[in-house]
């Protein structure tokens, strides 16, 4: 350990210690103290706030941030920092080397180092200088490679005073101070790892598109100014704007114009080429979207949007696809495609006078266009390719580790939301932030590192995983998988103090985890099983206690964090609570109704009634009565009576049955579940006492370690408790043999016979080059392993069934000899196949969705 580093961690406790930490971003170390300290800098003290300077010649952006921090010190403290031009005896410096006269002039002097940022993307540096300047007896300088590199500067010290990112979006209030001082240390987070990142507003309709247009008559600037600030309070730097029925550049000429001002790159979503949005070939396009038949006008469309475009900071999408988020037509073919993109960078050169090389493109590979690319159709190497998810999560294709590296990059295209197949999920955050860790992991190592975008749907309810999904990008060392439930509790001190950060976290991994199981659009009265194991009352029992959880915590918070705390955590539990009840009402009333109990029947009928009643009054109190109203239609989207894979029009409540108690001949009511057998044990070691044997991945008896290779835990990630994976991710394939890497599941058996194994596997998909899938294998005892595939080819009937399930459940089957002590053993074949549970049924085994109890 350094000197420095050592120093800072003393700061840090002592801070801890003495009760000052604020809310700072998950993560960072605390730079910030509410009591003075040697050389501390006063940012606010004695009812005075240090002004703050910033050049005439400065970035827009950076001016602008540097004004949403004198308003966030007001918020915070009441004290107003006045914004000079000159230096003052204590002055808070604001710049971009190369741009701030005073920050480049204590460069000169030797008195600020930059050689760790200057240069670099996004870099920047916190640091108080003493007697900087004759006159001025301490100056803080935030100091930027470049301007978001100061934006984020800016942003990172209004974070460390108390103000959350999610301030407006989520109504995050500040704690108020009477003072704030800045600690002598050197304070920086590196440069970013992945070089744009950024969000895509998507299936908008009716949720945002209807709050934008009531409360903003469209969206227009006034929207997207909320989004472009959000997304550098939380070091984002790139944005897809919304489309369903919009056009961002037409929609208001201020939208891109202000996009450039504030500093975040604009690009357009995977089938909307060259700038121009889908809306916007509706509007002005002429003819067919077809480039064999109507080149020429696709050609001017195209060299119009490069236009508008000009010199601002875009990324721009190359490459067609047919209308509509549509395949393109049966007849286009590779050699097609390679014209189109040819052609339009040659637009591209001739609009901008300048190389298109030099110009930031990128190609999706998205769903029909990767087999176009895996069959051979190429782009020039500066082009990004943007890999993409199968919509549910899962990264269809990674690079080759081996592979040449091109000048563009890779990039991932990922989803929190979606509108397609096997169903629409577009109503609640429905996304761990371990299993976005597991896929954004092999992204990462994979080198996928140019660009990553997340479709996050209507943004307002998916403020967590947004905020993980940026963070990580930032930085996937910092956030290993032991440390996930540390981000939680640091997200929830962030929004809420350290009070309850701990029980707030575990109500946000715990309701998480429960809706990544099954999107609620997926929900029905059959999802889980109502006789076996008390699956279905279980699960809502396990519900309601979080809601009972939650309910506990909204009282003990201070009454100004209760619309945050609703948005953030209750309503989301609330919500699908209900739901999953309503269900599980309607499910016992199918029950009742075959036994002919009326009375039964009827109760159930009538309390699922209620509910269904309940699911929209929860949505009216979301949209009209919190926060004053400030988010009404945020909860418009429908859930409840899925068909087909489109959304129906309105909520419909599902069938049920009543019954007159005239038509019934008498049937008593019996009870519905037949006890929650649990796996005993004897001698310590689980048992087939009741027919089957269940074991969560993570309690093996034993690892086997070989050359490099071991086994990771990733907490909280199954649909019951967490995943285990070989590691690390970049491994080769491996034969299992003897002492090849496994794990040991000892157990006892009853009887002799076959038995079957069910291995609970995360819906991975063969994200490698070499196309005949993921495998691990199974034995019992000293028998050869037997090999299992595991990935199904996306928009398959295995796929469709093992995104919907949130797991592939396979099975295989061995010969038992003997009676007693014996040892399932799990190999290693490739790597990234995550093990959540196994299951060996000796003849006991009953049906159900998430498997029996440990």
């Amino acid at each position: 350990m350094t000197r420095y580093t050592c120093l800072r961690s003393v700061i840090v406790l002592l801070c801890l210690l003495a009760g000052r930490c604020l809310a700072q971003s998950p993560g960072d170390a605390v730079c910030v103290a509410e009591q003075p300290g040697a050389n501390y800098f006063p940012l606010v003290a004695g009812g005075q706030a240090s002004p703050v300077l910033v050049s005439d010649s400065e970035w827009p952006g950076v001016k602008r941030a540097a004004a949403s921090f004198i308003t966030d010190v007001q918020a915070v403290t009441g004290q107003l920092p006045v914004m000079v031009n000159k230096a003052q005896k204590r002055v808070v410096i604001i710049g971009t080397i190369g741009k701030n006269q005073w920050i480049d002039r204590l460069i000169k002097q030797g008195k600020l180092k930059v050689n760790d940022i200057a240069g670099k993307w996004e870099t920047y540096l916190i640091q108080s200088v003493h007697h900087p300047f004759p006159g001025v007896e301490d100056a803080l300088i935030i100091a930027g490679s470049d301007k978001r590199g100061t934006i984020y500067g800016v942003y990172d010290l209004s974070a460390q005073i108390g103000v959350s990112p999610w301030y407006w979006w989520a109504d995050v209030p500040v704690k108020r101070k009477k003072a704030l001082y800045v600690l002598p240390s050197r304070h920086t987070d590196g440069t970013p790892a992945v070089k744009y990142r950024g969000i895509f507003i998507n299936d908008e309709a009716p949720a945002f598109s209807g709050w934008a247009r009531e409360k903003f008559n469209g969206l227009n600037h006034h929207v997207y100014e909320k989004v472009f600030e959000l997304i550098l309070r939380l070091k984002g730097n790139y944005l897809w704007p919304a489309m369903w029925g919009n056009a961002f550049n037409d929609d208001d000429k201020e939208n891109p114009a202000l996009a450039d001002e504030y500093g975040v790159v604009m690009g357009t979503s995977h089938h909307e080429p060259m700038d121009r949005a889908q809306q916007e070939w509706k509007r002005y396009g002429k003819g067919a979207w077809n480039y064999e038949t109507n080149k020429q006008e696709l050609q001017s469309f195209w060299r119009e949007g490069i236009e508008h475009m000009g010199n601002k900071e875009t990324v721009v999408t190359v490459g067609m696809r047919g209308d509509g988020d549509m395949p393109m037509t049966e007849g286009s073919n590779i050699a097609l495609l390679e014209n189109i993109v040819k052609d339009q960078r040659q637009i591209i050169g001739s609009v901008l006078k300048k190389d298109p090389a030099d110009v930031p493109q990128m190609w999706a590979l998205y769903k029909e266009v990767q087999d176009y690319y895996d069959k051979g159709m190429r782009v020039p190497d500066d082009i990004t390719l943007l890999l993409c998810d199968d919509n549910w999560g899962n990264i269809r294709k990674l690079p080759a580790l081996t592979g040449k590296p091109r000048k563009g990059g890779y990039g991932i295209y990922y989803h929190f939301d979606y509108v397609g197949g096997p169903r629409n999920y577009k109503w609640l955050n429905t996304n761990t932030i371990a299993k976005t860790w597991e896929q954004m992991h092999l992204a990462y190592a994979y080198n996928a590192r140019q660009i990553w975008v997340v479709n996050v749907g209507d943004l307002k309810p998916m403020e967590y995983p947004i905020s993980f999904f940026l963070d990580y990008a930032w930085n996937p060392e910092k956030w290993p998988a032991a440390k996930l439930h540390q981000y939680a509790i640091d997200w929830a001190k962030q929004q809420f103090g350290a009070e309850h950060a701990g029980k707030i976290a575990e109500l946000l991994t715990q309701y998480t985890r429960y809706n990544s199981r099954r999107k609620p659009e997926l929900l029905d009265q059959n999802t889980y099983s109502l006789i076996n194991y008390n699956e279905f009352e279980h699960v809502v029992k396990d519900y309601k206690q979080l809601e009972q959880q939650a309910e506990a915590l909204a009282g003990a918070l201070p009454k100004a964090y209760q619309d945050a705390f609703y948005e953030l955590v209750w309503h989301p539990i609330q919500a699908c609570a209900n739901l999953n009840e309503l269900y599980f009402e309607v499910a016992k009333n199918k029950y009742y109704a075959q036994l002919g109990n009326a009375s039964a029947t009827n109760e159930a009928a009538a309390a699922a009634k209620q509910l269904f009643d309940k699911d929209q009054q929860i949505s009216n109190y979301y949209n009209h009565q919190l926060a004053g109203g400030k988010w009404n239609h945020m909860m418009d989207q429908t859930h409840i009576g899925y068909v087909m894979w489109s959304d129906p029009k309105t909520n419909r409540m599902p069938d049920v049955v009543t019954l007159s108690p005239e038509s019934v001949s008498g049937h008593q009511e019996t009870p519905i579940a037949q006890g929650l057998e649990h796996t005993p044990k004897i001698d310590g070691l689980p048992a087939d006492t009741h027919g089957y044997i269940a074991i969560e991945a993570e309690h093996y008896s034993k690892a086997v370690n070989q050359k490099g290779i071991s086994w990771l835990t990733v907490p909280d990630y199954g649909n019951t408790l967490s995943g285990v994976t070989p590691w690390p991710v970049t491994a080769s394939r491996i034969k299992p043999a003897a002492a090849t890497p496994h794990l040991e599941y000892n157990i006892r058996l009853k009887d002799t016979g076959t038995v079957a194994i069910t291995t609970y596997i995360s819906p991975t998909l063969d994200f490698r080059n070499g196309g005949d899938g993921l495998y691990y294998a199974i034995s019992v005892d000293d028998e050869q392993p037997q090999l299992v595939n595991m990935a199904a080819k996306t928009d398959s009937k295995e796929w469709a069934g093992a995104v919907s399930d949130n797991i592939r459940k396979l099975t295989t089957r061995h010969r038992v000899s003997k009676p007693g002590k014996h040892t399932i053993k799990y190999w290693m074949v490739d790597p990234a196949v995550v093990l959540q549970k196994i299951v060996l049924d000796s003849g006991g085994l009953k049906p159900s969705y998430l498997g029996p109890p440990e």
